[in-house]
Order: C-alpha cells, then structure tokens, then sequence
C-alpha cells in the first residue's frame, strides 16, 4: 500500500464558517417562507430549509483537528482515500473514516505510560500489551517513541542462561504501510523486537569466550554482550529494522537496559569471574616478582657486592619469590653462620 498524502484539505475554518452562515441563511428563509405559506413557494422554502437544518449538520462530521506530529488515515466505504498530516484544522468528506486499528493496544511505551482506560492485560512472549476499551483515539502518532518490552531469559552461544532488556526507540513513517499491511503495528513491532533481540543474543558470549565467532566471518574474535553493547546494539537496531519495513516504521535507535546472569547460574559464574580475576592477579604478580629477581642478580653481580654461587642463587631466588609473592609480610629470618 503506497501512501497517499491530502494536502489540499486544511480549510476546516472555512468550511465551519460557511456551515454556521448556512444555518443562517437557513433559519432566516423559513422565517421569511412562514409568512408566505400560503403560496408554493413559501411551502417549497419551509421544506428545503427544514431539510438543511435537520440533515446539515451531517457536515460538521468533516472537521478534523490535527496536533504537531499526528496523522489521520481516512477511507471513503472501505476504500483509502488518503492520509492528512500536520498540525491544522481539516474539513474533508464527512462520511470518510478514520482508520487506525493500533489505536487501542497500549505498550510499554512512552506515549502509553499513564493510560487509565485499559481494561484487559495480554502477556504473551514476554511483552505485555493492554487492551482500552474506552477513548479510543484514531489519529496516528508520527513523533519518536520508545518501547521498552519486559526483560527476557535468552541462552546466549555458550548455552548460559541470561536476562536481557532492551529500549527501542522508533517512529511510524509510513501510515498506509503501519494501518494496512500489518494487522496491528504496534503488537508487530512489540514481537519482531523480541524475535530480533534472541536471533542477535545467541550469537554472543555473556563475556569474553576463547574460540567464538560472533561475526560470522569464521575468524575467532573477542565479542561480547558485556563488552561489545554498543556493537550488539546496532546489530539488534538492524535486525528489527529489516523486520518492520513492511509496516512502515523506522527504527532509529536500540540499546540494551539490562543484561544479568540468570539467577540459577549468577552465583557460579560470580565465582569464575572471581577465580579469572584471582589468576590474572597472580600472574601479573609472579611476572613483576622475576623481572625484580632477575634485576636484583644483575645488580649484585655488576657491583660485585657477593659472589654466588648457582646453590645460593637458588636459594636467594626462592627466598625473594616467597617474599614478593606471598600474601602477607614477611618475616625474615637472621642467618649468622654459613649456608652449609
């Protein structure tokens, strides 16, 4: 469905005026008809004027009033007609109808938040979608809305368990493709959002993981859902943006919210990410405690401050390993004789 814009139609003003001047002119011939009621024209007049002021009103039904940023998708009988956009007062054929099938699901959305008319609550694939059965407003909004679904729990490539939350920004370009080729834009953005957000995650380690390509160009890499967000964010953006075209919405923005290890497994992988962070300590340690040994025997060496022999390098090796490298102070022990 192409979409179709009415730019000729911002005369609501002047159709209002020429209505109510109607209705005047109305009024004042069936006065001025009453006093000839004797002849035919007089009864002709009566009759025309009574139809206007019974049936006239029916064109008041072609004012429209349109705020920054709203849009009105109108059909004639079943038939699209067009679609008015921009602030305004409009006046269009009073038997079109405003068509917006979205217009009673109410998100987790910004311009949803605060809705006291929703009756009915759907939860289905994790996103939860009310239904309003009252003040149902058919106009379409076309400023920029943030969705924001419930937290899901996705396996990520290593098969852990994890919950994720993600916020969409997005906006409706196209209103014939968002009224008409999809059932209901906003319950369809709501499921490709999740649909995109688990097609994306599976594709990553929660952290950093040794032999896992995570672009698909059969090269390891060191992406992740902690490390790379804003890689993972673009690739999700894009994901949903393929999705939703049809319906004419453009995504312009996804960014993660929440990113947690399930609670079965959070405890475990709290203690791996503590013993990775207790080894890379150690390491950097023992690495820093050679190169001082082997600076402090360079040293000795070059002034000639002692001869050593390799049994003693040995031992003042191990004794200055155990001193740099323990975990508490050291304490030494005075030696007044010889080593053998």
């Amino acid at each position: 469905m192409k979409e179709k814009i009415l730019t000729e139609k911002k005369n609501g003003m002047t159709a209002l005026i020429l209505i109510i001047l109607s209705y005047i002119i109305a009024i004042v011939a069936c006065i001025f008809g009453d006093s000839m009621s004797d002849t035919l024209i007089g009864g002709v007049l009566i009759a025309a004027c009574g139809i206007w002021i019974s049936f006239g009103w029916i064109l008041l039904l072609g004012l429209k009033v349109l705020k920054p940023q709203e849009a009105l998708v109108l059909t004639l009988f079943g038939k699209y007609v067009g679609t008015i956009k921009g602030d305004g007062f409009y006046w269009v054929n009073p038997f079109c109808t405003a068509v917006n099938p979205a217009a009673a699901t109410k998100l987790r959305q910004s311009s949803d938040v605060g809705s006291s008319n929703s009756s009915v609550s759907v939860t289905a694939d994790n996103s939860t979608v009310a239904v309003s059965t009252q003040n149902t407003d058919k106009h379409i909004s076309l400023k920029i809305m943030t969705l924001n679904n419930n937290i899901q729990k996705i396996n990520d490539c290593l098969g852990n368990p994890i919950h994720i939350g993600i916020a969409v920004i997005w906006r409706v370009v196209d209103t014939a493709k968002a009224v008409f080729d999809v059932d209901n834009y906003k319950e369809y953005l709501s499921l490709q959002c999740d649909t995109a957000l688990r097609n994306i995650v599976r594709l990553y380690p929660y952290d950093v993981a040794e032999n896992i390509d995570t672009t698909g160009d059969g090269v390891a890499d060191e992406g992740s859902l902690r490390g790379s967000s804003d890689i993972v964010a673009k690739r999700i953006r894009d994901e949903i943006q393929t999705k939703v075209e049809n319906a004419g919405i453009e995504i312009i923005e996804a960014r993660i919210t929440y990113l947690a290890y399930a609670p079965e497994i959070a405890a475990s992988m709290l203690q791996r990410q503590q013993a990775s962070a207790v080894v890379d300590a150690r390491k950097l340690i023992v690495d820093g405690a050679v190169g001082m040994v082997e600076m402090a025997l360079e040293e000795l060496n070059r002034k000639n401050v002692v001869q050593l022999d390799d049994e003693r390098k040995a031992a003042m090796v191990s004794n200055l390993l155990v001193v740099l490298c323990g975990n508490h102070d050291a304490q030494p022990v005075v030696n007044s004789g010889s080593l053998y």
